[in-house]
């Protein structure tokens, strides 16, 4: 993000004159005193710098109720996903008073399944009415699950697979929270002119 750096290089403190000529021939002569308005501008700085995490959050949590809102709209299986949600501020990749980075996902380890909901996969078996993964072969029953890596011949002999298998398009609970931005962007310019009025910024 970028931001305005504001200084008093050579600001010493005295009145500037500037002088010049009329069209009357007369000079003319001003001497501000500018003080007040390098303290005034310098505490504004200070502010918007100040703001900028708070800001940056608020832009996020709108980000993040819009995908916890997309995950609802899918409906409730085992609430794993819901619950693996998230907003984290990124301390690596954010310097206080000039970036702030948030990120928003989900967590891959309590979610395994979510790049499928988000992306679409290849349905290959048939699947339990109660949705709770694919069906056993007849006979299969009792034995152990193939091991995740285990090989396509192996799955296929223990789960019941399809004639043809089967494009499931994705349901992009995250791509589509981007609609969502200008929102963000909002809410984030309201809390930094909140906070900046609040510390007497005009």
């Amino acid at each position: 993000m970028a931001r305005r750096t504001l200084s008093r290089k050579g600001f010493d403190g005295k009145s500037r004159q500037l002088q010049g000529n009329n069209t009357s021939g007369k000079a003319f002569r001003i001497d501000p005193n500018l003080g007040g308005l390098f303290d005034m501008l310098n505490e504004m700085e200070a502010s918007v710098e100040g703001a900028l995490r708070p800001a940056a959050q608020a832009a996020t949590q709108v980000i993040y109720d819009r995908v916890k809102l997309n995950v609802s709209a899918l409906g409730r299986v085992t609430g794993k996903l819901d619950r693996s949600i998230y907003q984290y501020y990124s301390t690596e990749k954010s310097v206080d008073g000039e970036r702030a980075e948030y990120h928003v996902s989900w967590n891959h380890k309590k979610a395994p399944h979510g790049h499928l909901l988000e992306w679409g996969w290849l349905q290959r078996y048939v699947y339990r009415p109660d949705g709770m993964g694919p069906m056993v072969r007849p006979g299969m029953e009792g034995k152990p699950k193939p091991k995740r890596r285990a090989s396509q011949a192996e799955k296929d002999a223990y789960y019941v697979t399809l004639p043809v298998p089967k494009q499931i398009p994705g349901k992009a609970f995250m791509r589509s929270a981007e609609s969502s931005m200008p929102e963000a962007q909002k809410a984030a310019e309201q809390e930094l002119l909140r906070r900046i009025r609040g510390k007497g910024g005009g």
